[in-house]
C-alpha cells in the first residue's frame, strides 16, 4: 500500500514542476494553455468557498500534450480554492506510483489522486476528461459513433475546466460530509 501522504509531500508545486521537467519550448506551450484558462466568477467563488484541505497529487510530464492542456487549469483551481495542495509527480521518478495509476492496463496522463487532510486516497481522475473522449471519438469513429453520446463540438478547454471543476467540487463534497472529518473539525 502506498503512503499518499508521503508521496504527495516529496512531489512539486507546478512551477518547480515545470522548471524541473520541461524542456523551454515544452514550457512556451504550458504557458500558452495557462494564458487562455480563464475561471468565470461563479467557479472562482465556488472554489473560494473550499473549506477543507485538499491534498491533490497529479501525475504529470513535461512533455505530455494532455498534461499541457489540463494541468494548467488544476493550478487555476489551486489558487482559487486556497485550501488545495497541488503538487505535480513526474511519471516516471516513482515506478511504483506510476504502475498503481495505470488506466486500462497503460501508464497514461494527467492522472490525479485526491486525498483528505490526513492522508486518505478519496479519489482518483485521470487521463482525460469525458468532452475530449466524446471529441476523440467523433475525429477517430466518426460523427455516428456507437455511443450516440456524442454532443456538438464545443469550446474543448471551457469543457475541461468544467469537467475538472464538478470532480473538485464532488471531493470537496465528500469531505465536508465525511463523519469522521466532521468529528475531526466539529462541524
Amino acid at each position: 500500500m502506498l503512503d499518499w501522504s508521503a508521496i504527495h509531500r516529496a512531489a512539486l508545486p507546478y512551477e518547480h514542476f515545470l522548471k524541473t521537467h520541461a524542456t523551454p519550448s515544452m514550457r512556451a506551450r504550458w504557458d500558452a494553455i495557462y494564458g487562455r484558462v480563464a475561471l468565470k466568477p461563479d467557479q472562482r467563488s465556488l472554489l473560494g468557498g473550499f473549506t477543507r484541505g485538499m491534498p491533490v497529487l497529479c501525475l504529470a510530464a513535461g512533455w505530455c500534450g494532455d498534461c499541457m492542456n489540463q494541468c494548467p487549469i488544476l493550478d487555476h483551481f489551486a489558487g482559487a480554492a486556497g485550501v488545495v495542495d497541488l503538487r505535480f509527480l513526474e511519471r516516471d521518478q516513482r515506478p511504483e506510483v506510476r504502475d498503481e495509476l495505470a488506466i486500462n492496463g497503460g501508464h497514461r496522463l494527467p492522472v490525479v489522486v485526491f486525498l483528505s487532510e490526513d492522508g486518505y486516497e478519496v479519489a482518483r481522475r485521470g487521463d482525460r476528461t469525458l468532452s475530449i473522449y466524446r471529441r476523440l471519438a467523433v475525429e477517430q469513429l466518426g460523427s455516428t459513433c456507437p455511443t450516440g453520446l456524442v454532443p456538438p463540438g464545443g469550446s474543448a478547454l471551457a469543457a475541461s475546466v468544467a469537467e475538472w471543476l464538478d470532480e473538485f467540487e464532488r471531493v470537496q463534497l465528500v469531505l465536508r460530509l465525511s463523519p469522521r472529518l466532521r468529528a475531526l473539525h466539529g462541524d
